[in-house]
């Protein structure tokens, strides 16, 4: 398992938040994300093997968001 944080591009509200966790828990291998709106931050837990950083961030992007490591 492992935990990394990104910095968030384009969040800016409760709703931002809302759509990016879910949008991030929805691939198969991440266990738990988790943002921060005030900080433009997600922390995401995550299983390596299953999911890439890379696939991480087309999530994000498919919803409107830029995921920077």
């Amino acid at each position: 398992m492992h935990q990394q944080t990104f910095h968030v591009e384009g969040m800016a509200c409760e709703h931002c938040k809302a759509r990016l966790e879910q949008a991030l828990k929805q691939l198969s291998g991440v266990v738990e994300a988790v943002a921060d709106v005030a900080k433009k931050q997600v922390e995401v837990t995550f299983e390596p093997d299953q999911v890439s950083t890379q696939q991480l961030q087309d999530a994000a992007e498919d919803c409107g968001y830029g995921l920077v490591i």
